[in-house]
């Protein structure tokens, strides 16, 4: 609706001071065109908004103009109570800070509310992890995140999927969990790359600072990064054909990296491609669905495989 696209556009800008047509767009899924006329009818209802060009330029709220929102209405207050990131506000410290904020915030809700955030806190739960995960804290993350609140240079010593070594100096702009695997988004010779934080094996905060990039914004280019991965992904592409009592295990174990080619057949054998990161997790799967897999390509993966069983048989 328009009345919550055009309050949505003044929290935005009272939260971030100045944006773009195009980052506004963005954000709420609208061409820049329609914000221009949203920001046209603000101002002609009395809002300080006003837009301006050049460098540094673009939509802005006047600094002393403040907006308190206290009419929230019943699916907006559920949204707060029905997902848990407990364990992953925990690993960057912020458990009981959450905590404290939804008991504060239950308490604030209006009471003919009430009922309703119990009834959908005992009906919808989304928990974020994985099955499995660890639950110790990682190593370096609170280094990480410091050096992250800081805008502070690190040294970095980083294990590529390759198994390659390398040291490096990075600007850490942002922390993001994917279920339960931290990552860290940071420049490294001016070019933003993606980072496991599991994969470190050394990290130092150095004593030097760098300047953010004010056009960054940390949801923006996660999503930007899954779309280029998933569109460049190549990886260890292989043919399989099996048996369709398998398919269920392949489901829960390769979500979304398998295309069907053939349907079952009469005898209920199918043939699908797979998208893995290396040889090995492709050896892994095969191993897995015993007897009713056979390879189909590539020929190097039949031969690793029967290398492997020989090797498991004459331990």
């Amino acid at each position: 609706m328009r009345a919550d696209r055009l309050v949505a556009i003044v929290l935005l800008l009272q939260a971030r001071k100045n944006m773009t047509a195009q980052a506004l767009a963005r954000q709420l899924e609208v061409s820049p065109r329609t914000i221009l006329r949203d920001v046209e009818a603000l101002s002609i209802a009395g809002i300080p908004i006003y837009a301006s060009g050049g460098r540094g330029g673009g939509i802005k709220l006047d600094e002393r103009y403040r907006v308190s929102l206290t009419g929230m209405n019943e699916t907006e207050i559920h949204t707060f109570f029905v997902a848990s990131n407990a364990q992953l506000l925990k690993d960057i410290g912020l458990a009981d800070a959450a905590k404290n904020a939804l008991l504060k915030l239950s308490a604030a809700v209006p009471t003919h509310y009430q009922p309703s955030i119990e009834f959908m806190r005992q009906r919808i739960y989304i928990d974020p992890l994985w099955w499995w995960h660890e639950t110790e804290p990682q190593p370096f993350l609170g280094e990480i995140q410091q050096a992250v609140y800081e805008s502070r240079h690190l040294h970095g010593i980083y294990e590529h999927f390759d198994g390659s070594i390398a040291e490096h100096i990075l600007e850490p702009y942002g922390l993001v969990a994917k279920s339960s695997t931290w990552y860290l988004i940071a420049r490294r010779d001016g070019v933003l790359r993606t980072y496991r934080i599991a994969r470190f094996k050394h990290i130092a905060l150095l004593d030097t600072h760098f300047l953010r990039s004010d056009d960054f914004d940390l949801a923006t280019h996660w999503q930007q990064h899954l779309q280029e991965f998933t569109a460049t992904f190549s990886g260890y592409a292989f043919t399989l054909r099996f048996h369709e009592d398998r398919l269920p295990f392949i489901r829960r174990l390769m979500p979304g990296r398998y295309s069907i080619c053939e349907p079952g057949s009469e005898d209920g054998w199918m043939t699908a491609q797979f998208y893995t990161e290396s040889i090995d997790l492709a050896k892994m799967l095969i191993f897995g669905l015993g007897t009713q897999v056979i390879i189909v390509e590539p020929q190097e993966l039949h031969t690793a495989v029967m290398q492997a069983a020989c090797d498991i048989l004459n331990k």
